[in-house]
């Protein structure tokens, strides 16, 4: 494995770069034995615990991808990110924000015993699952693939090709996320949801089933990284101003109950999701030396063998080294 410093300045080639993040992967991928799939939702457990891949595309086009990068998986929880985003699009930031926080929690995604222990009136953050499904039911429409349709079209918009429901995926998950049901009756209690409780549930299932693959996260946290702006076509896609109150939710909330250990030791707005999935989104950034991405980069990872925090345990690590190692951090 390469280690100590480097001199960037003349080794800022393709070659170069693609050689060390393919020893970092190696280096890294006997680290996915530390953790442990997502048993809690069946099918996911059907994963390859010692997968682990990575994608990094620059605002200039330039690729780097490694490892187990043609295996698709489920977007889970990052589906969050881009649900706030529609939510804000179709109605208003002030309005979102009328109905869900942006503060972290310190408790685990899937918690609720902040919610009556502090009988707050709107769930903490996007990020978590009260959160986040509280914002799915704002999304526009009738019917669980009418409120789907934002989100869907947004993607395809940034990636080019529209994603897929994996079936056996949002099955399962249906048949077995107890504890978001509870949330979800919860959440009617206090009359938060504003639409049907089952739609929404059953719209939240299905946005967390939707079928990616590490380049495509890359791809959607360049734009992020660029405030919504894809460098590669010119088009503004997200609002700016949505964009970055994404990110800052990305930071701050992110990586569940982990996010500030995240943000201290990685310093880039990133989300995670239970299958493993992590997206990055690295800004342009000022240093007096040259450095690899210097103009901004989006990063997907994928592993899915987690942490106890519900994380990529073998992605984080990977992600925090090449952080650490090109000043990826935005402090």
């Amino acid at each position: 494995m390469v280690q100590g410093s480097t001199n960037w300045n003349t080794e800022l080639t393709q070659e170069w770069l693609q050689n060390y993040v393919d020893d970092w992967v190696t280096f890294y991928r006997k680290h996915t034995a530390d953790g442990e799939l997502a048993s809690y939702i069946p099918e996911l457990e059907k994963a390859d615990a010692g997968s682990l891949g990575i994608t990094i595309i620059g605002n200039n086009g330039m690729t780097i991808r490694s490892g187990d990068v043609e295996t698709p998986f489920t977007i889970q929880s990052i589906s969050k990110v881009f649900s706030f985003i529609v939510a804000c699009m179709e109605r208003g930031v002030s309005y979102v924000l009328s109905r869900v926080d942006v503060e972290p929690t310190g408790e685990a995604f899937n918690s609720i015993m902040h919610l009556e222990m502090k009988q707050i009136e709107k769930p903490f953050n996007p990020m978590v699952n009260a959160g986040a499904i509280t914002v799915t039911s704002l999304l526009k429409g009738r019917t669980s693939d009418e409120k789907l349709r934002g989100i869907l079209d947004l993607l395809e918009r940034i990636l080019g090709y529209r994603p897929t429901i994996d079936v056996d995926i949002y099955e399962s998950e249906r048949d077995s996320s107890l504890r978001n049901r509870a949330i979800g009756y919860f959440l009617l209690e206090t009359g938060v949801l504003e639409s049907d409780l089952n739609i929404t549930l059953e719209t939240y299932f299905k946005q967390c089933s939707i079928n990616i693959t590490v380049d495509d996260l890359a791809r959607l946290g360049m734009v992020l990284a660029n405030d919504g702006m894809d460098k590669l076509t010119g088009e503004e896609i997200i609002p700016r101003q949505i964009a970055r109150l994404a990110k800052v939710l990305m930071l701050t909330c992110g990586m569940y109950d982990a996010s500030g250990k995240f943000a201290a030791y990685v310093g880039i707005p990133a989300k995670s999701g239970v299958s493993g999935g992590i997206m990055a989104s690295t800004p342009p950034r000022v240093r007096e030396e040259i450095l690899p991405f210097m103009d901004g980069c989006g990063v997907g990872v994928y592993g899915p063998s987690l942490d106890a925090q519900g994380n990529s345990i073998a992605g984080i690590r990977l992600l925090r080294h090449i952080a650490s190692h090109w000043d990826f951090s935005i402090f």
